[in-house]
């Protein structure tokens, strides 16, 4: 009996703790809608996070971004400028090589194939008519043959 009651004890102690969940709300958790249009929207801004090490290890990258104040969504041309919640994809290009290719996926970037040795990757942030808005780079390195 002296147990249960501790116990009991433990998880109303554990309750008046915890933060309420409840009191977020689904607008506070996801933004806005996208089923209403914005005044004034906030400008886009690109967050790009270093490869995850342990990929990095086997040889590969797995570079994982998200917009804000941005949908990443594959609608393209100049008709898709006037949607509000704005609407947006990336440009990647790999080492500054001449080209790039396009994600409009918003899930974690892949890259395989990559040589030991550091490598730079830029991820640009382009409206649907493929102008770019705001970018950013990542430069890591992968590690030889010999280190993994």
């Amino acid at each position: 009996m002296h147990a249960t009651f501790i116990l009991v004890i433990a998880m109303l102690a554990f309750h008046e703790a915890a933060p309420d969940l409840s009191a977020q709300t689904a607008r506070d958790v996801r933004g806005a809608t996208p089923l209403i249009a914005l005044d004034n929207e906030a400008p886009p801004r690109l967050i790009v996070d270093p490869p995850i090490p342990e990929a990095l290890a086997e040889g590969r990258a797995y570079i994982q971004y998200r917009a804000e104040n941005a949908r990443i969504l594959p609608v393209f041309g100049k008709g898709a400028l006037t949607v509000s919640p704005r609407l947006a994809h990336v440009h990647i290009t790999v080492d500054d090589a001449p080209w790039h290719f396009v994600d409009a996926s918003g899930e974690t970037v892949i890259l395989v194939g990559l040589t030991p040795g550091v490598h730079r990757v830029r991820f640009e942030l382009a409206d649907p008519t493929h102008r770019p808005v705001t970018s950013q780079t990542v430069t890591f390195t992968v590690p030889s043959l010999a280190s993994r």
